[in-house]
């Protein structure tokens, strides 16, 4: 029998390396072009205040890690999302083995 790992190898390999190339094009490349999210955008067209430093309930905040250079930020946090949606994924399958 296959480990469960070693099945998913090429998949996991794939994620890794997109989760190492992702700030290239949400931290690198978006401040080059001078990006900023639609909603914000709308938001700040219709004269809404920023609230989101008031709201912030994540240490995450913009996918930055603090004390970390915003690109190794962003990779952490994808990686830490990464981790989360399998941990889910893992039990929800054992949940639905057990029924």
């Amino acid at each position: 029998m296959m480990e469960p790992l070693a099945r998913y190898r090429r998949a996991l390999l794939i994620i890794v390396a997109l989760v190492l190339v992702s700030p290239v094009f949400g931290v690198i490349l978006a401040e080059m072009v001078g990006y900023h999210e639609p909603l914000d955008v709308a938001a700040e067209l219709v004269g809404l205040p920023d609230k989101s430093e008031e709201l912030n309930w994540t240490p995450f905040f913009d996918y930055t890690v603090p004390g970390l250079p915003d690109t190794v930020g962003y990779i952490v946090a994808g990686f830490i999302g990464i981790a989360a949606i399998l941990a889910l994924g893992a039990v929800l399958q054992r949940v639905a083995a057990r029924r």
